[in-house]
């Protein structure tokens, strides 16, 4: 195994956990020895293959099938996390969506479906977290995947900006309320990463020469560069950071135009 086992004996939820950043953020845990739980709705083979994954490195995994969406689901995934490892020490509230809808455009449907995947797992997953962490003591880690866009505004995709902008006031407001309980709640805020969800972008070479050219990196970030912070964030090295976001995003929030 070797490497950094900081992590070894946490148990570790990842909501959304496998595909995408979140895929990659498991395995960033388990890498540090932490046993993870997956929670996905579809494709329980990718989940599966990630399990195998982390086995492969000595870390215990266990999927659950759980919409996070719904409070019940939510509750469910804490419960099997405490019944299979016996407590939650790192939740990682990752799972979401867009519609890339406009404010003139966007449906009560779509409008619900973005703030319940995106802000209100958020919000009931700190809770529920938060609940077991108390009861079990020695306090615990929430971190919350948000997004430049919880800051930035991005015409043409309000309902998943409003998402982003209620999980930078969830991160504040609860890093504040469970801070005596030694509860810390980040968020790492992301510019553009290259994950299944961008690949109408990465398939032109003109809106990816775009792109580049928009980041003052220059490049859209790997998955691993955004899962190496919330490794770090969920270890003891990020013990006095809480009601914060960690924005993760190779300068674009802060670029030039016209330069």
């Amino acid at each position: 195994m070797g490497g950094n086992m900081s992590l070894k004996g946490k148990v570790a939820i990842v909501t959304g956990g496998n595909s995408g950043i979140g895929a990659t953020i498991a395995l960033a845990l388990a890498k540090q020895g932490a046993n993870i739980v997956i929670d996905y709705i579809v494709h329980p083979e990718a989940t599966e293959a990630l399990e195998k994954k982390i086995i492969a490195l000595g870390d215990q995994a266990i999927g659950v099938e759980a919409d996070v969406s719904k409070v019940a689901d939510l509750q469910k995934l804490i419960d099997a996390a405490v019944a299979k490892f016996g407590r939650v020490d790192i939740m990682i509230n990752n799972a979401g969506v867009e519609t890339r809808t406009s404010i003139l455009d966007t449906t009560e449907a779509q409008y619900e479906k973005v703030l319940e995947i995106n802000l209100k797992s958020a919000f009931f997953g700190t809770q529920i977290a938060a609940k077991q962490m108390i009861k079990q003591g020695g306090g615990g880690r929430i971190i919350n995947i948000t997004s430049v866009h919880e800051d930035w505004p991005m015409p043409g995709n309000i309902a998943y900006c409003l998402s982003k902008g209620g999980m930078r006031m969830l991160t504040r407001t609860a890093g504040v309320e469970l801070a005596p309980h030694n509860i810390l709640v980040v968020g790492v805020g992301p510019g553009a990463v290259a994950t299944p969800i961008n690949l109408g972008t990465m398939k032109d070479p003109v809106l990816m020469e775009r792109l580049d050219a928009a980041i003052p990196l220059g490049r859209m970030a790997k998955p691993e560069e955004i899962a190496s912070v919330v490794a770090f964030l969920a270890g003891d090295g990020a013990s006095y950071i809480t009601a914060a976001t960690i924005f993760t995003d190779g300068g674009i929030m802060h670029q030039s135009p016209g330069l």
